[in-house]
């Protein structure tokens, strides 16, 4: 295997649950969300040769990961939905507890409620992104990422509540 391809699969490796997060806020259904993933992979293979690290290869990451997002967010929303609302979601880290999966659960459920730009906010904020970083990977200014994310965790609070999933 040549070098790049080592270091290119080790990176992914290492920041493979960036990518599950964010197919997990776009798609519903687990196979959609794998089809998601792989398509976040090749997209990222296919830039990463313009990776000149300039930034850190998490904001890189976040930036195509997101934006390969968005545009197969755009292509399934054409599709009909076949896939239902109360489907329980694929959760990671196992040995989480049973209550910690279920808010996890109806946390993912609320945010499938969003648009395709809300989603991408909550998730870098929930990945502890500041507003300058959001604002960069987003392409909009710092003051329009933190009056988004405002109303979008306001949005947010209200579907939870909607949904009766208060926790």
């Amino acid at each position: 295997m040549k070098e790049i391809e080592t270091i290119f699969l080790t990176l992914i490796n290492q920041h493979k649950a960036i990518i599950h997060k964010i197919s997990k806020m776009y798609m519903h259904g687990v196979e959609e969300q794998r089809d998601l993933f792989q398509e976040i992979v090749m997209q990222l293979w296919k830039a990463y040769p313009n990776f000149k690290g300039h930034s850190k290869f998490t904001t890189w990451m976040y930036r195509v990961a997101l934006n390969t997002a968005l545009v197969y967010f755009k292509k399934e929303i054409r599709k009909v939905d076949k896939t239902p609302l109360d489907e329980n979601i694929d959760v990671i880290d196992e040995s989480d507890s049973a209550e910690k999966e279920e808010k996890l659960a109806y946390l993912y459920k609320a945010v499938q409620e969003l648009n395709a730009v809300e989603k991408a906010l909550i998730f870098l904020f929930l990945e502890n992104q500041s507003h300058r970083e959001i604002a960069e990977n987003l392409g909009i200014s710092e003051v329009n990422a933190r009056v988004k994310l405002n109303r979008t965790k306001e949005k947010l609070q209200f579907i939870i509540k909607k949904n009766g999933y208060e926790f």
